[in-house]
């Protein structure tokens, strides 16, 4: 709707759960899998227009190493990796943060590890990421937690409400409150790289030409 002129971005925006504002995508909308400079910069400049000030702005990229989740993390102030203990998960996420690191020069991510059995299961795949990266990258890996396999989640996805909502007492609800607050609380581990609009533009003037 942004994109075809219908709507404008202060249009689309929802509420959501906890005064979160979310700005929905498409689904099964090829076009969306890689927009093209002009797009971006018809975004971006909506995006700085907004009237309203946002805390944070979390931007959930597809999986993947395409244009759109390349560009869209090399300008978000950080990257946040989200993996599982599956080895094909690992190797993606190994092969993202070589990508960015080598063609973007990105060196600090942070890695969250979801669906472990136990904490010592989310270090483990931690230990294994960073032994690897340290191997052949000159990059740092910082592990911000994990989160449990719960088949509550399940029923959360069905009824389209958090687990924090529906089950609070939930060890489930309480990590992601805890991660939550790390990233808040603590803003010293994220590191400065610029206002994320500022990023955003500086990236899409530079590479206009090469999509035009």
């Amino acid at each position: 709707d942004f994109f075809t002129s219908s709507r404008d971005l202060a249009e689309i925006i929802i509420d959501g759960p906890n005064g979160l504002r979310i700005l929905p995508a498409g689904s099964g909308m090829q076009a969306l899998t890689a927009l093209e400079g002009p797009q971006r910069m018809q975004f971006v400049q909506a995006l700085q227009g907004l009237d309203e000030d946002f805390d944070i702005i979390l931007i959930d990229t597809e999986a993947g190493i395409s244009r759109n989740v390349t560009y869209f993390n090399s300008a978000a102030q950080d990257i946040i990796l989200v993996t599982t203990g599956d080895p094909t998960a690992i190797t993606d996420a190994y092969a993202l943060m070589k990508l960015l690191s080598s063609e973007y020069g990105e060196k600090n991510f942070y890695l969250v590890v979801n669906h472990v059995a136990s904490r010592d299961e989310g270090l483990e795949v931690y230990q294994k990421l960073t032994m690897i990266s340290n191997r052949f990258l000159d990059i740092a890996v910082d592990y911000l937690g994990c989160i449990p396999e719960d088949r509550k989640m399940v029923e959360c996805v069905r009824r389209q409400r958090t687990i924090v909502e529906l089950y609070p007492e939930e060890e489930t609800s309480k990590v992601f409150v805890e991660l939550a607050e790390d990233l808040l609380l603590t803003p010293e581990r994220m590191g400065a790289k610029g206002t994320l609009q500022f990023f955003w533009a500086k990236n899409l003037q530079s590479g206009i030409g090469e999509d035009a």
